[in-house]
């Protein structure tokens, strides 16, 4: 029983989010608080490539976290500040790349191929074929016989 609660204890822990935000760098206005980690959530840490820099513990992440809300106290905008991290590291840094340039390719290559498969799926679909209907009589010499046998 004993192990059992700590199993779950341990899920209910690893369940719960990273945190990684210090206390020392949120910002004394909720607002502007609100939007950096807004912001922070759609920009992918550099070294753990999977977490957001809201969620990562890494220390470029922490850099990037006091960027963000360093420009959001300079005055810029949320498009600002993203286009800010974006000059410095790339488009690697964002979860959800724009839809322009060499990226618009990507965005287009899923549906482009869904309608072309789908294309080719009903371009290989039987048509009704519009051939005679077979006779009504027997077709075989044996079919006759047969079907007096299937009726006894």
């Amino acid at each position: 029983m004993r192990n059992w609660l700590m199993a779950a204890a341990l899920s209910a822990l690893m369940a719960l989010p990273a945190l990684a935000v210090q206390p020392d760098e949120v910002l004394d206005d909720p607002v502007l608080e609100a939007r950096a980690r807004a912001i922070s959530r759609d920009l992918r840490c550099p070294v753990c490539q999977g977490e957001s820099i809201d969620d990562s513990n890494a220390p470029i992440s922490r850099d990037l976290r006091l960027v963000v809300r360093e420009r959001l106290l300079a005055g810029d905008s949320d498009a600002e500040v993203v286009d800010f991290i974006v000059a410095r590291y790339g488009e690697f840094v964002l979860f959800n790349p724009r839809a322009e340039g060499a990226n618009l390719l990507l965005w287009l290559a899923g549906p482009g191929l869904l309608l072309i498969g789908a294309g080719q799926g009903f371009g290989h679909t039987p048509r009704p074929s519009s051939a005679p209907a077979p006779p009504a009589g027997p077709r075989a010499p044996g079919e006759a016989r047969l079907r007096e046998i299937l009726r006894e």
